[in-house]
């Protein structure tokens, strides 16, 4: 019993993968462990992914225009190839120039001048950005109309809100806003008037638009209204001509647009 049970034991040993001659053969490979710490560790300064992970958007906003002004050559390409704003990011500008002047208010009863002169960085703020925005959104840049037109109706809401004052030198900076966004809206009104005889402007509402802000302002968008009689006339903004007065014109540049003749070629000769 004993020979045949070390027989039995010789047998299991030799089919074991263990002596097996392929397995011994083989070398396992095993994941080098990577040491973290250590004598050689020492201080250095973050990746600039890492660094720029940690900038907040006004961080960001002033390394990007320190290094625009110590390299023109960067600032170009950055205005080349930054997508241009929308209307709404736009908007989003001037709302926060808003808060900060709302921000800037004085509590309680408080004298003009002293109120002025606590809101005045934020108001120039204010009406700086208004007045650089605008052009960014009339022609040539800007080839839509309608994106002009809103943009334009938005920053004069804007404009309304801006303090009244009862000094005429404090009251400049409303004023000069006034004849800026009344110009631009000439700009547009003109241009639009070039497109489909400026239907557009009628189709959208615009010219009520226009009236609207012009009473709010107390007459300061005049400019822009006389355009929009000069340019659109059909559409009713004189006292002479009436959008039904229009209508009831067969010849007139509403009732071709309307019956989808306007431009067609003018007969000429007795056939």
């Amino acid at each position: 019993m004993a020979s045949r049970k070390r027989k039995a034991d010789d047998e299991e040993m030799s089919v074991s993968p263990v002596n097996s001659p392929a397995t011994s053969s083989r070398q396992l490979a095993r994941p080098s462990k990577k040491v973290r710490g250590g004598s050689d560790i020492a201080g250095r300064p973050l990746s600039l992914p890492r660094l720029l992970e940690t900038l907040d958007n006004t961080q960001l906003r002033t390394v990007l225009q320190t290094l625009c002004e110590r390299h023109p050559d960067i600032g170009r390409e950055v205005v080349n190839d930054a997508p241009r704003p929308s209307v709404a990011s736009a908007l989003q500008v001037l709302g926060d120039y808003q808060e900060k002047l709302r921000a800037a208010v004085p509590f309680g009863e408080s004298s003009s001048d002293y109120t002025y002169f606590r809101v005045k960085q934020p108001l120039v703020a204010l009406v700086d950005a208004i007045s650089d925005f605008t052009p960014q959104f009339l022609p040539p840049v800007e080839q839509q109309t309608n994106v002009s037109l809103q943009y334009l109706d938005a920053a004069t809401k804007v404009i309304h809100e801006l303090p009244d004052w009862e000094s005429q030198q404090y009251r400049h900076h409303k004023d000069n806003a006034y004849d800026e966004i009344s110009g631009a809206w000439a700009l547009v009104i003109s241009e639009a008037a070039k497109r489909g005889g400026g239907f557009v402007l009628h189709t959208g509402g615009w010219d009520q638009k226009l009236a609207k802000h012009n009473q709010q302002s107390g007459g300061k968008l005049e400019q822009a209204v006389s355009a929009m009689a000069a340019e659109v006339p059909w559409l009713g903004n004189n006292a002479n001509a009436t959008p039904a007065s229009g209508l009831s014109d067969p010849n007139s540049i509403l009732n071709q647009l309307i019956n989808g003749n306007y431009g067609s070629p003018v007969r000429v000769g007795p056939w």
